[in-house]
């Protein structure tokens, strides 16, 4: 059985993350999201709305097909 949801998402957007060679503050920033939620988020242990998976995607600069793609 796979990981859940929240913590492949979670997995995905720290990869990509990493790839832009930014910390979780930065990261947290450029959403518009508190670093702590962001962190939550990373760590699979929150239950992320679709308006914040937008939020990260483009804070991210990914599209959310590509988010989801990388599950």
């Amino acid at each position: 059985m796979p990981p859940d949801i929240r913590i492949r998402f979670g997995r995905a957007i720290r990869r990509i993350r990493g790839e832009q060679k930014i910390n979780q503050e930065e990261a947290a920033e450029r959403c518009g999201l508190h670093r702590t939620y962001y962190s939550g988020v990373e760590r699979g242990v929150r239950n992320v709305s679709l308006v914040n998976i937008e939020k990260i995607a483009r804070g991210l600069k990914r599209g959310l097909a590509e988010l989801f793609g990388r599950l």
